[in-house]
């Protein structure tokens, strides 16, 4: 069974991050506190963390990010987006981060506030697309700057091609690694990697892995985010509402089962979107072989 699972690749050879969000209340940053701890055993390239519609969060996320600096050794890349503010209030924000030790950013469009309607319209003053954001942060200071792509398609895209297109720019503007939309089906990901490679776009295109802890809402998520949900894995959760041990255990298992396959097709490097929980993140990254150096002195 464990040859069965394990990667070709040394443990050594893979790079981690992972995503976190701000907590609403004081239990939920508990939580979130325990999970980065957890987590910074496993030494992660970059943590980074969310930014809210409309900049909902801004305060919230600074915090987070600014506490990582310094009471972790742990990176962090904080998000940003063109959402609802101008181009100095941006670059403002950009400049306290740097002075903050914050040395990445993860530079996205964003999504319209919450109530504002589906479609995104600019700030008059703002900047207006992902890739002009990536081209005022490489004005302000030398950030490392990852961006966000999809696989299966952005929902506002007309096609495969004009994503890569858009990614096309981002580069172009600065970006130094792609990571992607969360997906189930890693055919998605090659042939949209294929694809990127084929252009010429040769910086990082990092999975996005989304353990599924709660399936109706990550089909929620999906749904919105324009990403595919196979029946195959829809079956898997099917009759298991009321049944969370063993939901628990196809989550744990499709994760391991993604990753997995993923690591013998040759990547060697892995984004979580953890939901602010640990344990599945740690047991995954666990079979990879990626674990606390102490563990790693005792085997």
């Amino acid at each position: 069974m464990f040859n069965a699972l394990h990667p070709t690749a040394s443990p050594n050879q893979f790079t981690i991050s992972y995503e976190f969000f701000p907590p609403k209340t004081p239990e939920m940053e508990t939580q979130l506190w325990q999970t980065i701890n957890r987590l910074a055993a496993l030494k992660p390239h970059f943590v980074s963390v969310t930014y809210g519609a409309g900049g909902t969060t801004r305060e919230r996320t600074h915090s987070i990010v600014a506490r990582i600096v310094r009471e972790t050794e742990m990176k962090p890349a904080a998000h940003l987006t063109c959402v609802s503010a101008a181009r100095e209030d941006v670059d403002a924000i950009l400049r306290d981060y740097w002075d903050a030790g914050v040395r990445h950013i993860v530079a996205l469009r964003g999504d319209p506030p919450t109530g504002v309607g589906s479609k995104f319209e600019a700030h008059p003053k703002g900047y207006a697309t992902s890739t002009d954001l990536v081209s005022g942060i490489r004005r302000i200071a030398d950030f490392e700057i990852s961006v966000s792509t999809y696989p299966e398609g952005h929902p506002e895209s007309a096609s495969i091609e004009q994503d890569l297109d858009a990614l096309q720019a981002k580069v172009d503007a600065g970006a130094t690694r792609a990571i992607t939309q969360f997906f189930f089906d890693n055919d998605v990901y090659f042939r949209f990697l294929d694809k990127a490679r084929g252009r010429g776009i040769t910086i990082p295109i990092v999975p996005g892995i989304m353990p599924i802890r709660n399936f109706k809402q990550v089909a929620g998520f999906a749904q919105k985010a324009g990403a595919s949900v196979p029946r195959w894995l829809a079956e898997r959760f099917d009759g298991l509402d009321e049944d969370p041990e063993t939901r628990a255990l196809i989550a744990a298992t499709t994760a391991v089962e993604q990753v997995m396959s993923l690591a013998r097709a040759g990547v060697n490097e892995f984004h979580f979107y953890t939901n602010n929980r640990a344990d599945l993140v740690f047991a995954i990254c666990h079979l990879l072989g990626v674990r606390p150096v102490r563990e790693r002195a005792i085997a």
